[in-house]
């Protein structure tokens, strides 16, 4: 939740005003994001809460933190390529079993990211997905307990640099044979205004692995990543998107990303 000025592929950014995430349409948009992502992990909260209000949010909010993740993925960095570890993530999510998926989920697809080099801890621990590049690699999700060796040997991993903002970067997820349906494009857009590293590491982690889970995303599909200053309109276009906190307007939310509508590709 760190905010600074953004460069765009295309130049300097045009600060947004923040003002516009507080339009009553964008707000009710938001909050309609977030209470869907509560039901899809856990639907009994939608019983005990009002997830169309911002105060039932924030009351799942506070539920939340006070219970102890079941289930965690953990993902091993050695260096960060936004578009490699984007892919990756997507292969990952979608060689989980229904079980692995529907457990992760309740935990709403916690992850933890360590920094260390995966070729090193290969013999040692087992993962379930290696990036190409080999600058990544994943547990899978399970009992904290799983990974509690892991993570005690590494550090956390600290991105606090900025976001690099580069122009627009096409990633394709691997084909399979047989495919079920038809493969479709999307654009990817990150939020990139005061974004570090380690954010984007955290709304792209939520937003791709769940879009897999809910079939948004799938093999042969093609994404097209874009940095934006804000993402100041998400009624519009928007298939899924990550909803966080508006650090400057106290009780609004703001869109951190966002994956649009499919397009068919032919």
């Amino acid at each position: 939740m760190t905010r600074d000025e953004a460069v765009t592929a295309h130049g300097p950014a045009k600060a947004a005003d923040p003002m516009a995430c507080a339009d009553p349409v964008v707000q009710n948009r938001l909050r309609a994001a977030a209470a869907d992502r509560i039901r899809a992990a856990r639907p009994e909260l939608a019983d005990a809460y009002d997830l169309g209000s911002a105060e039932g949010l924030l009351a799942v909010r506070e539920r939340l933190g006070e219970d102890s993740p079941q289930h965690l993925a953990a993902v091993v960095l050695n260096r960060f390529d936004l578009a490699s570890w984007a892919r990756a993530t997507c292969e990952f999510a979608l060689g989980l079993s229904a079980e692995q998926t529907a457990l992760w989920r309740r935990s709403f697809t916690r992850t933890v990211f360590l920094a260390g080099n995966p070729d090193n801890l290969r013999e040692r621990f087992a993962f379930a997905r290696l990036a190409e590049d080999g600058s990544a690699a994943w547990t899978a999700p399970g009992p904290a307990a799983d990974t509690a060796a892991l993570r005690r040997l590494l550090k956390l991993f600290d991105g606090p640099r900025p976001l690099p903002v580069r122009a627009d970067t096409v990633v394709e997820i691997p084909p399979r044979p047989g495919g079920e349906r038809a493969a479709v494009h999307r654009e990817l857009h990150i939020a990139a205004a005061g974004c570090r590293i380690s954010d984007a590491l955290v709304h792209l982690n939520h937003l791709l692995t769940e879009a897999v889970m809910d079939g948004l995303i799938g093999p042969g599909d093609t994404l097209t990543i874009r940095h934006v200053p804000r993402l100041t309109n998400p009624t519009d276009r928007f298939a899924a998107l990550r909803v966080e906190a508006e650090p400057t307007l106290p009780g609004r939310l703001r869109a951190a990303a966002g994956l649009t509508e499919e397009a068919l590709l032919v």
